[in-house]
């Protein structure tokens, strides 16, 4: 039975998420692929709750509180003594560590913020940042220069703003509400979309701390806390 081309991992690095969400190998400002693919990857989910407990009662209640970022652990082989790709490298693995290091953790002076990453591997499709690195050498030619390293890697998940409340798309007043602020929003307006009634503007603008509600900002999110703790009004 004929086999298909080994599909390598690849680490796609982009300047924005907003780029990261769509972009490709051809877009993407660097890449990193893997000299062999990892024999296992973790992904872990996890829902913060927060307890709840009437007076008087024994025992809690776990709440939902929200959704927190799925995380994503890899180890990736790196290897100069040309037994596995037949490309021996006298100088050892230290650059493809060093570039590996800067693409996942590097400061970038132009974004003020390290690249946004998307992984790809067969259906695994990932993207977030680097949030953990640490890098185990292995073996060392007779000068003690590393020739083998293994780097356990950790990306949280991340979602463009604008597509994770559209996901989200928690419109229910008994729910917490985060809202950017378009161009032509009005706080009574946006109030009535969540609410039906504009009056609420005041607790939203007390909540989220505004001096001014009438100057409201375009690309400012605003938090709507549910109905029942913003009812002052009767």
């Amino acid at each position: 039975m004929a086999q298909g081309k080994l599909e390598k991992m690849l680490i796609l690095a982009f300047e924005t998420s907003t780029a990261a969400e769509s972009g490709g190998k051809p877009e993407a400002s660097a890449i990193f692929e893997a000299l062999i693919n990892p024999e296992t990857y973790s992904l872990e989910y996890k829902v913060k709750t927060a307890e709840g407990q009437g007076q008087g009662t024994s025992g809690t209640q776990q709440k939902f509180a929200y959704t927190l970022p799925e995380e994503l652990t890899f180890e990736f082989l790196f290897d100069s003594t040309g037994i596995i790709d037949g490309k021996a490298n006298k100088d050892g693995v230290f650059e493809e560590i060093e570039h590996f290091r800067k693409l996942l953790t590097e400061y970038r002076p132009d974004s003020h913020e390290p690249f946004h990453l998307k992984l790809i591997w067969g259906h695994l499709i990932f993207k977030g940042r680097a949030v953990e690195l640490g890098i185990t050498y292995k073996l060392f030619n007779p000068g003690g220069q590393p020739i083998r390293a293994v780097a356990r890697a950790k990306f949280k998940g991340s979602m463009e703003e604008q597509r994770r409340i559209a996901k989200e798309d928690r419109r229910s007043p008994d729910l917490t509400n985060v809202r950017v602020v378009k161009a032509g929003d009005t706080l009574p307006l946006m109030c009535f979309k969540i609410y039906g009634d504009p009056r609420y503007y005041l607790d939203v603008a007390r909540i989220n701390h505004l001096s001014n509600f009438r100057a409201l900002v375009p690309g400012q999110a605003l938090v709507f806390p549910p109905i029942q703790k913003a009812e002052s009004l009767t």
